[in-house]
C-alpha cells in the first residue's frame, strides 16, 4: 500500500517540534486519560457504541473536525496547544487551551483553558466539569463557542492519502 505513518504532520505540529505524526498520536492517547477505548471506526462514520471512540482519519485540523461532524458529532472538543483557531460550518467548535499562555493570548478565539490543571490552580475533575458545563450551554443554544461569534468555518475533506490511525 505505501502508507507511512509518519506522512501527516500538520504545518503547526512541525512549527511546535513534532518529529512525525506517531509522536503526536501518542499526546492523544493520553488524552484519553485511562478511559477504555470501546471501538473505532472509519473516517466520517458514526461510532457503533457509546464511550471512547478512536476515529480513522487524519492529523490535521481542517480535515479531522469535518471527519468527527460527519460521523455525528453535534458539539466538538478541539484542544489546542498553539491556539489554532478553527471552527466548521456545520456545528459549534469549542476550542480548550492546553496551556495558560495561550489562553492568556487569544482569550477572544479560545473558549476554555485546561492550563489550570498544569499551573495546579484546577483539578482535572474541576476542569473536566467546567467543559462539561460549556459542552451543554452551547449544545442546548445558551452560549456561543468564540468559533461562532467569529464565523469560523474552515472546512476541508481528507483525500485518504495516509492514515494517523
Amino acid at each position: 500500500m505505501g502508507t507511512v505513518l509518519g506522512d501527516n504532520p500538520s504545518p503547526g505540529n512541525i512549527d511546535g517540534g513534532l518529529l512525525n505524526i506517531t509522536i503526536k498520536s501518542l499526546g492523544a492517547i493520553a488524552k484519553g486519560g485511562t478511559t477504555r477505548i470501546e471501538g473505532t471506526t472509519d473516517y466520517s462514520e458514526p461510532p457503533a457504541g457509546k464511550g471512547l471512540q478512536l476515529m480513522q482519519g487524519p492529523g490535521y485540523d481542517q480535515e479531522s473536525v469535518p471527519g468527527m461532524v460527519a460521523g455525528g458529532a453535534n458539539v466538538v472538543v478541539f484542544t489546542t496547544g498553539r491556539g489554532t483557531t478553527i471552527g466548521n460550518a456545520i456545528c459549534p467548535v469549542l476550542k480548550l487551551a492546553s496551556n495558560t499562555p495561550v489562553f492568556e493570548r487569544m482569550p477572544d478565539d479560545i473558549d476554555l483553558n485546561a492550563g489550570s490543571i498544569i499551573d495546579g490552580t484546577e483539578t482535572i475533575q474541576e476542569v473536566g466539569q467546567r467543559v462539561f458545563d460549556r459542552v451543554v450551554e452551547v449544545a442546548t443554544g445558551n452560549k456561543l463557542a468564540h468559533a461562532e461569534i467569529h464565523k469560523h468555518r474552515e472546512f476541508q475533506i481528507w483525500a485518504e492519502q495516509s492514515v494517523s490511525l
